[in-house]
């Protein structure tokens, strides 16, 4: 059987980043997805379609095929008072490198602390991956058709959405489900 859209992948694989391994997955613990449905950056997608289990793959992503280029506008100077706690700066949580969920408009949003200075907190917004060429190597461990619950649900019942509260507002109805888009479905 091969790898297309519908269909539950198991993968084997190595991510490497600058030479470094960042990622992987073995044959015990494989990367378990369902093909087609926007789990995975669309040209390793791509990458591994027509696959069948046995096969390895070996392939490359540039920057701006996986998580795209460094965003400058997205490396940003936030107040220290935003990282306070009852008036307390959280310097033990506050730190260069650490990534630290933080909320905005759209919802959370993941940060990664650059530098902290007297009033600021210096956070980058971009992916962690971002400006860097992904190199992916594996082997292809299984596929199957997906059921209609696994499409429905996800593969983990991660599509599995129920709405909480009023959702009219939105074009949708709590009873069924399916709140329109702005709504906080959970």
């Amino acid at each position: 059987m091969k790898i297309e859209d519908k269909k539950v992948v198991h993968l084997s694989y190595q991510l490497k980043v600058d030479g470094e391994i960042a990622d992987s997955a073995t044959a015990e613990k494989p990367l378990q997805f369902i093909h087609g449905m926007g789990y995975l950056l669309p040209k390793f997608e791509e990458n591994i379609a027509g696959k069948e289990v046995g096969d390895n793959f070996e392939f490359m992503l540039t920057a701006e095929q996986g998580y795209g280029l460094v965003n400058p506008a997205a490396i940003i100077d936030l107040p220290k008072s935003a990282f306070e706690v009852d008036g307390v700066f959280q310097e033990e949580y506050v730190k260069p490198g650490r990534s630290i969920p933080m909320m905005s408009a759209q919802g959370v949003i993941h940060g990664t602390v650059i530098s902290i200075g007297a009033d600021t907190v210096k956070m980058d917004f971009n992916h962690p991956m971002a400006g860097k060429d992904l190199h992916f190597t594996g082997k292809v461990e299984l596929v199957r058709d997906a059921t209609e619950e696994e499409l429905k649900n996800g593969l983990f019942g991660e599509r599995n959405k129920s709405c909480s509260g009023s959702c009219e507002s939105c074009g949708g109805s709590c009873s069924d489900g399916e709140c329109g888009e702005g709504c906080d479905c959970k």
